[in-house]
């Protein structure tokens, strides 16, 4: 199949359990990672916030979307997108202008949290058949 082919060809949106999963995972795993290493707690309780943040506002965001049209759930989901980025920055933002190393911890976190999570999810879609 062409690369443009792969692209091309519709699929079902997958679903988003296990990707936010492998993210909580991550979250998780961090925690012992803070602990042994002697890092303070605080960049990884920043990180682990951030992400439950995200997540509950995207379960809210996929809510209103699927009561609306195709056009207003695309404002929706643009607003979404836009929200969740300058949210975060604005809190990573903050914490580096106080702490730093807070903020490098948090971000480092929430990074690994999400490339986990966007990774799951292209193996998701790219799994499914196409229509």
């Amino acid at each position: 199949m062409r690369g443009s082919a792969l692209f091309a060809t519709p699929r079902p949106v997958p679903g988003r359990l296990l990707p936010a999963l492998g993210g909580l995972f991550v979250i998780g795993l961090a925690l012992p990672v803070f602990l042994i290493a002697g890092w303070r707690v605080a960049g990884w309780a920043l990180a682990a916030v951030l992400w439950i943040a995200a997540q509950g506002l995207e379960l809210l965001l996929a809510r209103i979307r699927a009561r609306t049209s195709n056009l207003a759930a695309s404002g929706v989901q643009a607003f979404g997108l836009f929200f969740k980025a300058i949210g975060l920055l604005v809190v990573l933002l903050a914490a580096a202008a106080t702490d730093p190393k807070l903020a490098v911890a948090a971000a480092l976190t929430y990074a690994l949290a999400y490339t986990l999570q966007l990774g799951l999810s292209l193996i998701a879609y790219f799994g499914e058949p196409p229509r």
